[in-house]
């Protein structure tokens, strides 16, 4: 290399604003101004319905990837949308083609949490799944390890799949809510070893599994994004289990020394139009 001369540069990267895998996930929030309601003729209302129900159709050609509306329990919020897709200004037009409808006037937003999926560093490869059954008592190389490995090693991509471009499960209640992991003098997560850490998730994943059947979870990454660094939605086939879930897994470690958590969603998964009628929107 002669002297002065510059080393070889990289080839440019493509501006994009899709993730090389995985979707962008918002959690949207609103409120009706009932003031404002009082106001409108029960034409601009039966209008304002139909251009909101239009707009949260998720068979229609402009919707997200995935698109689901809730009703919310409380006085947070009258409801929700969960929304994911490839790109992010898909989700972002959903929004704003809400508050520029004909009932944008009444309707408040308030919160939201802008995240995206990936695959958690402490979902186990096939190798450190195999670790933990020797560790867990199984023989390696026994029929009962070689059938767990080969099973474990079956699911993993549907699993990781799902994690990085979910199907919302068919069951009617859900509950969202942000969290960090604590960065405190003597509690701080991000300078435990990763090894310590790991064991503290799988505890934490057992307790999850406990409830298969009964409760799907979902966890989006807001680092970079939002105010907290991760979001966990969660979808039960009854609410009771909502709370049997959150109340198991404090007392996991994880939890119980370095989670700190935000403001909880609860709500009830309707169509629109149910969610319309529930609101008493031109009812």
């Amino acid at each position: 290399m002669s002297h002065g001369s510059r080393p070889p540069q990289p080839p440019p990267v493509e501006p994009s604003l899709e993730l090389e895998s995985g979707w962008h996930c918002s959690h949207l929030y609103y409120a009706f101004d009932r003031a404002v309601l009082a106001r409108m003729s029960p034409a601009e209302i039966a209008g304002g319905r139909e251009a909101i129900m239009a707009t949260l159709d998720p068979a229609a050609t402009d919707a997200p990837a995935r698109l689901q509306t809730s009703a919310v329990s409380g006085h947070k919020a009258d409801f929700g949308l969960m929304a994911m897709d490839a790109n992010p200004l898909k989700i972002e037009s959903l929004n704003q083609r809400l508050l520029a409808g004909p009932l944008g006037v009444a309707l408040n937003p308030t919160y939201s949490f802008v995240s995206v999926t990936e695959i958690s560093e402490y979902v186990p490869t096939v190798e450190q799944y195999g670790q933990r059954l020797i560790a867990e008592g199984e023989e390696e190389g026994s029929p009962a390890y070689n059938a767990k490995i080969k099973a474990y090693e079956g699911r993993l991509p549907i699993m990781n799949q799902q994690r990085l471009t979910p199907d919302f499960p068919p069951y009617p209640s859900t509950c969202f809510y942000p969290m960090n992991k604590k960065r405190k003098v003597v509690e701080n997560w991000f300078l435990l070893p990763f090894d310590e850490r790991n064991r503290m998730m799988a505890e934490h994943a057992r307790s999850g599994m406990a409830f298969a059947g009964k409760v799907s979870q979902l966890i989006t990454v807001g680092l970079g994004f939002d105010d907290w660094e991760w979001g966990v939605t969660l979808w039960a086939r009854n609410p009771e289990f909502l709370k049997e879930i959150v109340y198991k897994m404090r007392f996991d470690e994880a939890s119980a020394r370095y989670a700190e958590f935000g403001p909880f969603y609860t709500s009830y998964i309707m169509s629109p139009s149910e969610m319309l009628d529930h609101c008493r929107i031109g009812v």
